[in-house]
């Protein structure tokens, strides 16, 4: 006789649009700056990475919607069942708040995008549940001697520009 498959349970499927609109805490965790400071030393020259970092601790809260961080950001949004995405959609369902994003600014003159140094997966989750959901972040400027992303996408190569600030 042939095996017997065992059913699994129905998983209930969360809808994010039905999950609580308020869901972040009122300041980032503490190991999200080392996290921002890994990213950050990716895409920056290392003697810029702790004064970005320094910069993201002393800036004030702001909000902003989580489809204008993306779109500034030039990221995609992450389906929902990506796994990091699903996670933090999981916590909100279990009325977990999430930690505000760190970013730093872009400079439209230059073609520099923002930098979202951490939070990436918290954003696209915030967007599935109502992409005009006020995100806090904590948005510093770009040190003076920037990378510049050459084509913004994916794969994306970094070019120095003198400066972006005057």
């Amino acid at each position: 006789m042939g095996k017997e498959k065992a059913e699994k349970p129905a998983q209930k499927k969360l809808n994010p649009r039905a999950l609580p609109k308020e869901h972040w805490k009122s300041l980032p965790e503490e190991h999200d700056y080392p996290a921002a400071a890994d990213y950050l030393a990716l895409i920056l020259p290392s003697h810029d990475v702790p004064g970005a970092v320094a910069a993201l601790r002393r800036s004030p809260l702001v909000h902003k919607k989580a489809k204008d961080l993306l779109r500034a950001s030039r990221l995609t949004l992450l389906p929902a069942d990506n796994v990091h995405v699903a996670a933090d959609l999981k916590k909100v369902a279990e009325n977990e708040m999430l930690s505000p994003v760190l970013c730093l600014t872009g400079t439209l003159s230059s073609d520099i995008p923002l930098v979202v140094a951490d939070g990436y997966h918290r954003i696209c989750a915030s967007y599935h549940i109502t992409e005009n959901a006020d995100i806090p972040c904590q948005l510093a400027q770009l040190p003076p001697s920037t990378p510049r992303l050459v084509d913004g996408g994916e794969n994306a190569s970094i070019t120095a520009i003198s400066s972006v600030h005057p």
